[in-house]
C-alpha cells in the first residue's frame, strides 16, 4: 500500500492551521458592570459573536482576587460566547480551565498587536482614523515643547513590491487562507464560515459570503474586491464592518472597500464598460 493511499484512507488528518481568536482580558470580573458592558458590546454585532470562542486572559487579575472559572465561563455563554482557552492565570486557575476542557494557551513571542473588533467600524470616522493610527486611547496632557528646528523633508520610499496568491477554487466553510506580504486573489467563492487575509488587497470573483480581511499587517491603501458581497464581515486595516452594518442596497452587487480618511467605505462597482 504506497503512503498516498493510506493517507486518502487515514480516518483524520492532523495538521497545523491559524485562526483569529478574540481575547478576553479580564482586570476585575466582580465589577457590577463587566457583563453588562460587554453584552451592549455583543449586541452591537450578535451574529459576529454568535457562538465565537474566546480566550481568557488573567494575568491583569490582582493576585489574590478570587476568580470562579465555572461561573464566569457559564455567564459568558450565557452572552453566546465560549470560552476555550486560558491565557495566563495561577495553578488553581488553569486546574479549573483544564476541568472545563479548555486549552492552555501560551503566550505569544514578540509584540502581539491587539485591536478591538467593533472599534471604528465605519460609523464614526474620527473613531476609525483613531483606531488606524493606534490612537484609541486618551492623549496624554503633556508639556508644551519648544518648537523644533524643521527637519529636512523624506525622500518618499519605493512602492514595495507584491506578489499575489490566486486560489482558482470555492473557499469551502472553516477554510482559512492568509496571503502574507502580498495581495489575495479567489477564482471562485467563498463560503460562510471561510476567512480571507492578506496583508495586501483581496479580490474575488464569485460571491464573497465569509470574512475577508485585507491590509490585516496595517496598509490603509489595500482594497476589497467581489462579484457579489454577502460577507460576514470584512476589514481594512482593522476597521471592520459587521453583516449588519452592510446596507441591503449594497448586497450581492460588486462592489470595492477602501478606507478614506479613517472611514470604511463600500462602494458598488460600475458594471456598465464600453
Amino acid at each position: 500500500m504506497s503512503n498516498q493511499v493510506a493517507f486518502r484512507d487515514a480516518p483524520f488528518q492532523l495538521r497545523g492551521s491559524t485562526f483569529t481568536m478574540m481575547v478576553l482580558k479580564v482586570s476585575d470580573p466582580h465589577n457590577p458592570n463587566f457583563f453588562p458592558v460587554l453584552s451592549g458590546k455583543i449586541a452591537q454585532a450578535p451574529n459576529f459573536f454568535r457562538n465565537a470562542g474566546v480566550v481568557l486572559d488573567l494575568d491583569d487579575l490582582p493576585a489574590g482576587m478570587p476568580f470562579d472559572m465555572d461561573a464566569f465561563c457559564k455567564l459568558l455563554k450565557n452572552l453566546g460566547l465560549m470560552a476555550v482557552g486560558l491565557l495566563g492565570g495561577t495553578k488553581p486557575q488553569q486546574d479549573a480551565a483544564l476541568a472545563r476542557g479548555m486549552a492552555l494557551i501560551a503566550a505569544p513571542r514578540g509584540k502581539v498587536e491587539l485591536f478591538d473588533p467593533l472599534a471604528g467600524t465605519g460609523r464614526s470616522p474620527a473613531q476609525g482614523l483613531a483606531n488606524v493610527q493606534g490612537q484609541g486611547q486618551p492623549e496624554a496632557q503633556a508639556a508644551p515643547n519648544p518648537a523644533p528646528a524643521p527637519a529636512p523633508a523624506p525622500m518618499p520610499e519605493p512602492a514595495p513590491q507584491r506578489s499575489a496568491m490566486v486560489i482558482a477554487e470555492n473557499v469551502r466553510s472553516g477554510r482559512q487562507i492568509y496571503a502574507p506580504g502580498g495581495d489575495l486573489v479567489v477564482i471562485g467563492s467563498v463560503s460562510p464560515g471561510a476567512e480571507l487575509l492578506a496583508d495586501g488587497s483581496i479580490h474575488v470573483y464569485g460571491a464573497l459570503r465569509g470574512r475577508a480581511l485585507a491590509g490585516v499587517s496595517g496598509d490603509q491603501n489595500a482594497r476589497i474586491f467581489c462579484q457579489s458581497l454577502d460577507a460576514e464581515l470584512v476589514s481594512i486595516a482593522g476597521l471592520y464592518r459587521v453583516s449588519e452594518d452592510i446596507g441591503k442596497d449594497i448586497r450581492r452587487r460588486q462592489v470595492q472597500i477602501y478606507l478614506n480618511n479613517g472611514y470604511l467605505h463600500i462602494d458598488p462597482l460600475a458594471t456598465n464598460v464600453a
